[in-house]
């Protein structure tokens, strides 16, 4: 099978990419393990024109529609794409045509079956993410029509989760039919056999309960939770630190010895990854409370390495984690004292902890990992020819 693979940036490698979290370059990976050839449409080029219109609608809608503006939907952007696209499929025998977001092929007119993958729709991001509120009404309704008519003209509309896969079919009418649910995998580069997960889970300590709190944005990713639980955790007597990645920690006081920030540890490079990969397997927990998420990879790459998650029941969060196999999730308005009651009764009788950490284990390899997810999506566009 051939493939039209389709991302606006350069997808063949992670190098210097943030586009996305990397998700185009793992998408990619996950395809070529199945055999496929891939025939890279991306990167496309944008104008330089394009950004001074840009710049200029968000001046305008800032200060004279007091709104907010996002260019992911403009039509002059999108026929650009598929002005491109239709050029390079020209001199392409692939089979299919796919699509890492809806947004490139909303324009595209070709005659071959099109296939997006998506973690959202524009209806669940909107008033749910803080940089989706206040829109310019253009804003919103140009990606409105972005995903009706996408989801209109495709083959298969792939999603990350049931949350978003819901909202295509409840607020765009999607066909049913053609909407499919294929988690996401871990982004992270490893492989672990059983063995050695084995020996690392029971290296843990059973003294000092190690919560990882690893995200970019403290604020949305429920930081603040996060270290309420561990601070009334230490208060009843339960020993625990709070180890927090990618972001600093916003505490209205002096940082207290239970808190270990470490700043961002990049992914692109060996030594980035090992400490990483160390510092998860080290933990007992990954606590990501978070206020608004479309997945959360950051899930898969904990359950890759044996560590359960707790989180909030929001956005796809739910098909990430399932309660009593690989986590916990708690209510948006859950009080602390439940997590802190979660975590000290699994905590408190180990034996079910190393339960609940191989089975965070094998929802990876079962469920979560981009073996999995390439071969469920292989299989849907097998499908189609």
């Amino acid at each position: 099978m051939k493939v039209a693979y389709v991302t606006p940036y350069d997808s063949r490698s992670l190098q210097g990419r943030k586009e996305w979290s990397g998700l185009g370059y793992y998408i990619a990976q996950s395809l070529l393990k199945q055999q496929v050839v891939l025939d890279y449409m991306g990167p496309l080029n944008e104008p330089e024109i394009f950004k001074g219109i840009y710049k200029f609608k968000k001046a305008y809608c800032k200060f004279i529609n007091k709104k907010t503006y996002l260019p992911n939907a403009d039509p002059w952007m999108l026929k650009n794409y598929a002005r491109q696209i239709s050029q390079k499929l020209k001199n392409s025998d692939a089979d299919v045509v796919f699509s890492a977001t809806s947004i490139p092929t909303a324009y595209l007119e070709c005659d071959r079956p099109v296939v997006f993958w998506a973690d959202a729709t524009f209806a669940g991001l909107h008033n749910f993410y803080e940089q989706y509120t206040n829109l310019d009404e253009s804003v919103m309704r140009e990606w409105n029509w972005l995903e009706e008519n996408a989801l209109q003209k495709c083959s298969l509309a792939i999603y990350a989760s049931d949350w978003a896969a819901k909202t295509a079919i409840e607020a765009y009418g999607a066909d049913p039919n053609k909407v499919k649910v294929v988690p996401f995998g871990a982004n992270i580069d490893t492989e672990i056999k059983f063995e050695d997960i084995s020996r690392r889970i029971d290296a843990r300590s059973s003294d000092v309960c190690k919560l990882l709190f690893l995200g970019m944005d403290w604020k949305r990713k429920g930081g603040d939770t996060a270290y309420e639980v561990a601070k009334q955790l230490n208060a009843s007597g339960l020993k625990v630190e709070l180890t927090v990645i990618g972001c600093t920690p916003l505490i209205p006081e002096p940082t207290p010895d239970f808190v270990k920030p470490l700043g961002f540890i990049s992914k692109g490079t060996d030594e980035g990854r090992n400490r990483l990969r160390n510092i998860i397997m080290e933990s007992h927990f990954l606590i990501l409370p978070t206020l608004a998420e479309c997945f959360g990879v950051v899930f898969c790459e904990a359950n890759s390495l044996g560590v359960p998650c707790i989180a909030r029941s929001i956005g796809g969060v739910p098909t990430a984690i399932r309660n009593g196999f690989n986590g916990q999730l708690f209510d948006r308005d859950a009080d602390i004292s439940e997590y802190c009651d979660y975590i000290v009764n699994v905590f408190g009788n180990y034996s079910e902890y190393r339960e609940l950490a191989f089975s965070s284990w094998s929802e990876y390899h079962n469920r979560l990992s981009w073996d999995i997810a390439g071969k469920t999506v292989y299989q849907l566009l097998e499908g189609l020819l």
